[in-house]
Formats: structure tokens, sequence, C-alpha cells
């Protein structure tokens, strides 16, 4: 699959944009672990053009995670055509538009999904975007608003002729939040249009190496992005890239991902500082499916949540990574 001049290879695997999660430090160990293109968090097109330091930060690349692509939100033209051309200033690969995201405070405001709602904004930001900025662009959003209005196959068509270069579909309703199961039947169809001539990406409850192979099978798409799966667990992309070669899962040793984690909590701190640092990785060390199963797992978690410095985290990983290599 190509994005612009971008091969990403043969179906490839890409980290979802999600807010709170996508920092540097998690993007750069999932392209270690085998994720062939990875995205920011979302970002605030007003929030870039204010200069808000926060929002800026997560502009920022690093080498070791290229190919990347940053994603932004908004819901007016100007405000997205300048927060494009300042977040082309860190070379990405790519400038994705967000027209998915589900959260009420930026949907109701008319951002993210909320754009399903009115798409000839939703497409003159597109059309804008793509001529302000030299790289490629491309946009991610859902089937529709809700059940009645699933529009997916029209959208595809009017985005790919305002130049995107890739779309991405998240196989789910705005209404649907996060709830249900991702219906890709329409996605296939984007993909059968034979009008459609950019790559099409399906995204949405792909939880395992067989599932996106059998989805690959199933709707012919270019690309999978991955997201939910990946929080608390980088080497799903090391075992979904295997599995799609060998057919086999590779087995990870225990230790190896517990020295994840702990390079996600290390790496966390030093970016932001131990108190903040710790609240944002608790999401990764909720998640994580290495825990689950542990003897004592639910009171185990419930520590991990409440540790408040980097010695009292690791000191409960030290104890649990000897617990559950014991149980192995």
């Amino acid at each position: 699959m190509k994005i612009g001049n971008i091969d990403l290879g043969e179906r490839p695997v890409l980290l979802a944009p999600m807010e709170d999660v996508t920092d540097l430090s998690f993007r750069t160990i999932c392209r270690e672990q085998g994720a062939d293109m990875v995205y920011t968090e979302f970002v605030s097109a007003d929030a870039i053009i204010r200069n808000i330091d926060s929002s800026l930060r997560k502009l920022t690349i690093n080498p070791a995670e290229r190919p990347a692509a940053i994603q932004i939100y908004g819901r007016e033209v100007g405000p997205m055509v300048e927060a494009a051309k300042i977040a082309q200033e860190a070379n990405p690969e790519v400038i994705d538009l967000n027209f998915g995201c589900p959260v009420k405070k930026i949907a109701r405001k008319g951002a993210g999904s909320g754009l399903l709602r009115n798409i000839p904004l939703l497409l003159e930001i597109t059309r804008e975007v793509v001529k302000a900025v030299d790289v490629p662009v491309t946009a991610k959003t859902r089937l529709g608003w809700d059940h009645d209005s699933k529009i997916i196959v029209e959208l595809a068509e009017q985005l790919q002729d305002c130049g995107i270069a890739a779309l991405t579909i998240h196989g789910r309703t705005r209404s649907q939040l996060y709830s249900g199961e991702a219906d890709w039947t329409l996605i296939g169809k984007v993909k059968e249009n034979p009008r459609m001539t950019i790559p099409i990406i399906g995204n949405g409850d792909i939880t395992s190496p067989q599932k996106l192979r059998d989805y690959y099978d199933r709707y012919g798409v270019d690309g999978i992005m991955v997201g939910r799966a990946a929080i608390g667990a980088p080497w799903i992309f090391r075992e979904m890239k295997q599995y799609l070669l060998t057919g086999e899962v590779p087995v990870i040793p225990a230790h190896e991902k517990m020295e994840l984690l702990r390079r996600q909590i290390d790496e966390s701190i030093s970016r932001i500082d131990e108190y903040r640092g710790i609240l944002h990785i608790r999401r990764h060390l909720a998640a994580t499916p290495v825990l689950k199963g542990l003897y004592n797992f639910r009171q185990t978690r419930i520590d991990m949540l409440r540790a408040s410095t980097r010695d009292e985290l690791l000191d409960i990983l030290d104890r649990v990574e000897r617990e559950f290599l014991t149980a192995t």
C-alpha cells in the first residue's frame, strides 16, 4: 500500500491515533514492534494556532518512529488550514484529518465526527487543507452519524475527489461510540467501489492476529489500523506481522513484555514528570493483557493504579513478574 510516495508494503498494520495513548514513546515502541505506520494523538487545530504548549508538543516526531502521521481536528476551515501548515513544519509523512472522533465535547461542537452532520463543511475543510500543504493528506471517519445516515460509500468518493491520498474508515457510526460490533461490510463496499482509487484502511475491533488476517481476506482493504487492542500491548504488532508472514503467532516471553511496560513508565516520567507521567501510563497498565489471569489480579491492578511514585510502581511490577513467571 502506498500513501503518496510512502510505500508501506503489502497488508500493512497501522497504529491508530488515540488521545492520551499514542504519545511519542508509545509510537516509537509500536514501530519497533512492527507497526508499519503510527499516528499522533489527535491535536486541536485551535490549540495549535494559539501556540498551546501541550498541543505543540504532540507534533514532535522522533526519527525512530517514522513513517508517522500527525492528526488534527477542528470545525472551521481557516484554523484547520493554518494548523495543517504548522503541523507540516514538523515534517510528518502524512497529515490526517479527524472526521471520526465521537467524544461528546468534540462532536457536539461540530468537530471530529460532528462534521458528519455538515458534509459541505467537511469537504471544504478537506479541499483547502489539501491545497495548503505539500505532504499527503488523509482522512479518518466513520460510517455516518447514526444508523439512518450511513453515508460512507458516497462520502468516500467525495473525499477522494477533494484530493486525499488515503481514507481510514472506522466501522461504527458516531452514535454507537465504541459499543456494539464494528460493521465492516460498508468498509468492504467502499473498497469494492470501482470509482475508488486511493487506499482504503479499515479500523474497528481488530483484536488478534487471526482476526486481522481474516478481515484482510474477507474485505480486501489495503491496510488495517489497530487501536484499543494495542493499549498496554505494543507487542501485538509483532504478533500480527509474524502471523501474516508465517501463519504462526510468536511466543513473546513475559519478561520481554514487562520490560516494554517498564520502559513506557520511565519514558513517560522522563517526558513529563513523575506525577503526571504515572497518571498518563495508568491507562496502559490497566489494559495490559499480560497481567490478566494472575492470582489476585484484581488487587494487584488496584495497587498499580494507586501507585504514585516510580519506585512503588516498579516494585509492584517486579512482584507481578515473579508471580507470573512462577505461575507459567
